[in-house]
This record gives C-alpha cells, structure tokens and sequence, in this order.
C-alpha cells in the first residue's frame, strides 16, 4: 500500500470500553481518638496527692514532691531507662493494710492508697539493708551508698570484722554449702579479733580483681547484685546476655558463661554495664590505674557533652576530663538517642585525641626549644629552604 493511501485510510471507530465498575467507598482514615488518662488519689505522707494510672509510688513522690523526705526516696537497683527488679529493698515504703514494706520503685499507684515514705519502721528497714551491704561488700568508690549510710545512722561495723577475700567464688555451686567455705566459719580466733571481742567475723564477698582485657575491669568485691549490669547487657539494652547472676542466696555473684574470661564471653565490650553500675565493681581500666597510683580526683575533672564521630547515629557523649585528658566517657540516659547506651567506639575509642594531641604538644615544644636555641640559624634556614624551593618551582 502506498504512502498516499495509507493516509487516506479512514481512522478504526473507537471500540465500545468496558463498563467501569466504581470503587466502593470505606471510611475515611481518622486518627485514633486518644482517652484521658485516668487520675488515681492517694495520700503520700498526709498529703493529697494525684498521679496518672499506672505511676508507681516512687514515680509519685518523685514528680508531686509532697515532703523533702518522699521526694527523696533512696534507691540502689533502680534507672529510669531498666526494668525495675525489686532487688535492692532500699525504697521500701509503709503501705497501710500491707503486711510487709512495698517496693516504691515497682509497686503501682491505686485508689485510696495511704502512703508513709519516712516512717520509723521504714527507717528501721532501710539501715539494716545498708548495714548488711557495706559489711559484706566494699562501697568505698560509691558516694551514693557513703551518703545514705549517714542518713540512716548505719553501723555496719558492728557485725564485726570483714573476713579475707577469696579466691574461690567462682567455684561454688547452688546447693553445696560447707562449713567453712571462703573461710567463713563461725568460731571466732583470737589472732583475728580484738581481745574481748567475741563477735563472728562478718562476711563479705571479697575477691581478686578480675583485669583480663584492656578496657575495663571487675571488682565484685564491690558489688550489691543491683543486676543492672544484667539488666542492660539483656533484653533492656544490648541483647547480648554475656552475663547473669550464677549461685544462690551469699554464693550468688555476676558471672560471665561457666565462669570464662571476658575474651571468651560472649561480651562486645559495648561498657553499657560501666555505665549502670552504681558501686565502681565495673570500671574503666584508665579510672582504676589512676584510683590506684591516687591521682583520681573528681573535684578536679569537667564534664563536657559531644557528638561521637564515628558514625552517622549522633550519640551524646558525655566526656570527663581530667588535667587535660579524658580519663572516662558516658553518655545521659535522658538522651532520645542512645538513652545511655553506646557502642565500644563511642565509650572505649577516644585514646586517638590525646595520642594526637600528645604529638602536636610534642612537635610544638620541639619548634619552640629550637627557636629558642638558635633563632638567627633557624630563620637563616629558613631562608635557604624558601629560596631553593622557589628555585625548583621556576
């Protein structure tokens, strides 16, 4: 067919579509209509006092600040950003009709609720918890626990002496129990107590401290069994579960798998457990050699926030200074982003800035000792080096 009379060719009539069948129309998206919060009453120490449901006491005394007593209810095992475990026993409270102290951090807000925070019964409760701790545990790096013992008139000593640390309590399996174990036998010996003295040695959990790696180390001679460690190397934070409480009843310790080094753990040295631990049995290895030659002073140190620059996340660091150089690294827990948390480069990998810094300070005391010593030869070197290399540009 030809050109002309391909365009000559009448254009098909428009074939007969398909009826469209509509679309039905469902229910216009709205957002979800949000309920108000149901208020629950309670009286905290003779005041009136209304929280949203579902606050715990120590949630309630904290925002309404009904006395200065209740506004500062003492707590060892509890963090805003961890699961409460009720372990510490520390924040009890009176709870009229109960039996036995609540714990304030757990236990919920409820209707009609009669709350003592600061009775004498709750006192009593509170320095026979402390008093247990720091005659079995070394609180001497936790001014939180230093300051509730004065507040609460404790006397740990009066359990007697502390006994030598051990060096088998790893060892010790849940349900074999012998006298004697960590050399804790009840009979008293002349040669370690005090003439006249007829009291039991008190027991402790002391121990060597275990320094197998290069970024931090465990004391667990210092350590209550807050289980925050455990809490935030689980399903709280890391989700590496590295650690856990093995042993029951005093044998019960913080231990990695079978008791295996840290290496050997299943541990990625995130330092979230450091970051929690409210006695020092965690610590930084530069914070523990610095403790132990006495040159660790926290009145001398600064604290300065930053971003880590190591990756795109944004972390918060919180960097503290000492004489210059970074002696420890943390990050806010109020943070929305890492909540506390960090990563093994954001708590562990700042040694590059004073390394850098150290050789800048060191290439510039050396320019200025040479100034010094010969300027009139540096700057005529200076000039010869100027003029030869002008003369290789040409």
């Amino acid at each position: 067919m030809s050109e002309r009379a391909a365009r000559a060719t009448p254009p098909l009539p428009p074939q007969p579509s398909a009826p469209i069948n509509p679309t039905p129309r469902g229910p216009v998206p709205m957002a979800p209509t949000v309920s108000a919060v149901r208020q629950v009453h309670l009286t905290i120490d003779g005041r009136a006092v209304s929280v949203p449901e579902g606050a715990t006491l120590l949630e309630a005394a904290r925002e309404t600040g009904v006395s200065q007593c209740s506004a500062e209810i003492p707590t060892l095992c509890f963090l805003e950003s961890l699961t409460p475990v009720n372990v510490c026993r520390i924040c009890v409270v009176d709870l009229e009709g109960t039996r036995a102290l609540v714990p304030a951090c757990s236990r919920k807000a409820e209707e009609g609720m009669v709350v003592k925070t600061d009775s004498e019964r709750v006192r009593l409760s509170r320095r026979l918890v402390l008093e247990f701790l720091a005659s079995s545990v070394d609180v001497s790096t936790s001014p939180q626990i230093l300051d509730y013992l004065e507040q609460y008139d404790a006397h740990p000593d009066r359990f007697g002496p502390p006994q030598a640390p051990s060096a088998t309590r790893d060892e010790s399996r849940a349900g074999y129990h012998t006298t004697g174990t960590y050399g804790r036998q009840d009979a008293c010996t002349t040669s370690s107590l005090d003439a006249g003295n007829t009291s039991a040695l008190a027991a402790t959990v002391a121990q060597p401290v275990k320094s197998d790696n290069e970024l931090y180390v465990r004391d667990y001679g210092k350590c209550i069994l807050c289980y925050k460690c455990v809490e935030a190397c689980g399903i709280d934070a890391q989700n590496t579960f590295a650690i856990a409480v093995a042993g029951r009843g005093f044998d019960a310790r913080i231990s990695t798998e079978y008791a295996v080094p840290l290496p050997e753990s299943a541990c990625v040295y995130c330092g979230d457990c450091i970051g929690v631990c409210p006695t020092g049995a965690l610590m930084f290895v530069s914070e523990f050699e610095m403790r132990r030659a006495g040159t660790w002073d926290e009145s001398r140190q600064t604290s300065t926030d930053t971003i880590c620059p190591y990756c795109g996340v944004g972390c918060t660091l919180t960097l503290h200074v000492q004489d210059r150089r970074i002696v420890k690294v943390g990050s806010p827990i109020t943070n929305g982003v890492t909540r506390g948390n960090l990563c093994i480069k954001g708590r562990f990998g700042w040694q590059y800035v004073q390394i850098q810094g150290h050789r800048i300070q060191n290439s510039r005391f050396k320019m200025e000792d040479s100034r010094t010593e010969d300027p009139e030869g540096s700057s005529e070197s200076r000039g010869d080096e100027c003029a030869s290399s002008k003369s290789r540009n040409r």
